[in-house]
């Protein structure tokens, strides 16, 4: 019964000193190398936070300069140009008003 136990322990320790003799692990980076990548990693979170930041702000000024234009539009004012029942929809910005013919030259 000892020959099973005292064979195992044998593979154990040979498993062990061949990890001993392999020595590191040669894919592990260096500590300082380390510590750089991490300050690196989140210095960019830092500075995609502030971006996310800007960007919020960027689009909370605009709804609010839509919602501006969307009432200036909505004013009474506005309201007969915008209704168009019954009516011709397309408007000829170079047609000359009527009455005010611009005399020609020449």
């Amino acid at each position: 019964m000892t020959r099973p136990s005292t064979s195992l322990v044998a593979l154990l320790l040979c498993l062990l000193i061949g990890y001993a003799v392999a020595g590191p692990d040669s894919n592990l980076k260096p500590r300082a190398v380390r510590s750089s990548a991490c300050q690196d990693h989140t210095s960019l979170h830092g500075r995609l936070d502030v971006v996310e930041k800007k960007v919020e702000e960027t689009v909370g000024k605009l709804e609010a300069e839509l919602a501006l234009l969307q009432d200036a539009i909505e004013a009474p004012e506005w309201s007969p140009l915008l209704d168009t029942t019954g009516k011709q929809t397309t408007v000829d910005i170079f047609d000359d008003p009527p009455g005010e013919r611009v005399p020609s030259s020449s």
